[in-house]
């Protein structure tokens, strides 16, 4: 499935030495770890790196001077890739191997950046070539899967943490998502390990004014309006922000929830949101282009992130805080590792406690404000485009470093 490409924008004059990166996603969408790896593409691109990208046969090609993208085949007729574990990402994990294997055995890198399960071939095939490798651990895969019905029963799940760890001692360096650094260290204290943090963004393409999306949208101009964008993926919560909406409209009567990234019509069939959508008190809006996403930010007097569960910070969270608008989100670690009681509304995972933080916010605009200024202030900390590509330079460099002083046979093999 092939779409118009996408520019991602940074360019460089010349190239020199080749990176592999192993993305086994697809890639381009916009979603979670399609767009960290975007940025970390444009980001070697600056650093006038050649880059190979091995990626799933699905999502938009990119310009992006000095990518190569390599797709591995596909299933007949697959178009699409859920996210987390199913079968379609097992066998196209499979189908990336032949392909993995005649790029190292043909190509010499400079070092290979492995995304998350296909880390264990990658560290395995490059410790006999003597390549380095930077894990990417996007998500803990045994956490990830606790709840499937076998991977999360005792025995599979001490086997994929016996894997995982040895994934994370055997990788020359982790980059993992903000929130997984302790996870990291408890199960590899010697791993060398950098949390990423990306570079949320300021504006988007200014189509419409915020007066105009709302009309397009048919909500009326001074409605108050709690808005969610990402996926509708179970692990998202939206299940607890439906629930919470009756509350919320009973205290704020004119409330309206808009909830941006919708793929299909099933969300929209579940009887509540039914008749919510029916009352005119939820809106539903078809996922958008992520650089669209900062503009449906701008009609927002709250922003709520309901999460139900996970390690790893969701990637709006950074946009979130750069909007100037005030934050309510559940009280997980994923949440906590970039905000705090002082920057957003954290409640425990309650319909009844996200209805009240939801209304407190609503209600007090002194209260919106403190929040939303001190989460653009702690945003000040997090890198910009210029601040990223110089963490990402730092990871590399550091990692080559390293690799050039240890003699080929000093690394463990587990």
């Amino acid at each position: 499935m092939r779409a118009t490409p996408t520019d991602m924008r940074p360019q460089a004059r010349r190239y020199g030495p080749s990176v592999l990166i192993v993305a086994p996603e697809p890639f381009y969408e916009d979603r979670g770890t399609p767009i960290a790896v975007g940025q970390l593409a444009a980001a070697l691109a600056t650093l006038e790196y050649r880059i190979e990208l091995i990626t799933y046969p699905i999502g938009d090609d990119v310009m992006l001077q000095g990518l190569h993208i390599e797709r591995t085949a596909n299933l007949p007729g697959l178009k699409h890739v859920p996210i987390g574990f199913s079968l379609r990402k097992v066998a196209l994990d499979l189908l990336m191997l032949p392909t993995l294997w005649r790029k190292l055995r043909r190509d010499a890198y400079l070092i290979v950046h492995a995304l998350e399960e296909m880390a264990l071939p990658v560290i395995w095939l490059c410790q006999r070539r003597g390549i380095p490798v930077i894990y990417d651990m996007q998500s803990s895969i045994p956490d990830q899967l606790h709840s499937h019905w076998l991977f999360g029963t005792r025995p599979a799940q001490s086997l994929l943490r016996s894997i995982e760890r040895w994934m994370l001692v055997n990788a020359d360096a982790v980059v993992c998502s903000a929130g997984l650094g302790e996870h990291v260290k408890a199960m590899a204290p010697t791993a060398r390990v950098t949390e990423w943090m990306f570079a949320g963004q300021l504006r988007g393409d200014d189509r419409d004014s915020p007066e105009a999306f709302r009309a397009r949208l048919g909500i009326a101009r001074h409605a108050p309006v709690a808005l969610y964008t990402g996926t509708f993926e179970e692990y998202q919560g939206l299940d607890l922000l439906i629930d919470s909406v009756p509350a919320v409209v009973n205290a704020v009567p004119e409330t309206v929830f808009v909830l941006v990234g919708s793929t299909d019509d099933a969300f929209a069939q579940i009887p509540a949101v039914k008749a919510l959508i029916a009352a005119g008190r939820v809106v539903l809006v078809p996922r958008q282009p992520r650089r669209w996403i900062p503009a449906y930010l701008t009609i927002a007097d709250v922003l709520v992130s309901p999460r139900a569960y996970g390690d790893n910070v969701p990637l709006k969270i950074f946009d979130y805080m750069l909007s100037g608008k005030p934050i309510v989100a559940t009280d997980i670690p994923a949440h906590r590792s970039v905000l705090s009681q002082h920057t957003a509304m954290l409640v425990p995972r309650s319909a009844a406690l996200l209805a009240d933080a939801i209304v407190q916010v609503l209600r007090d605009p002194a209260l919106g404000e403190a929040l939303s200024c001190a989460a653009l202030l702690e945003a000040g900390r997090y890198p910009g485009g210029e601040s990223f590509v110089g963490l990402v330079r730092s990871l590399y460099e550091g990692t080559l470093r390293r690799d050039s002083a240890q003699p080929a046979d000093a690394r463990s093999t587990g």
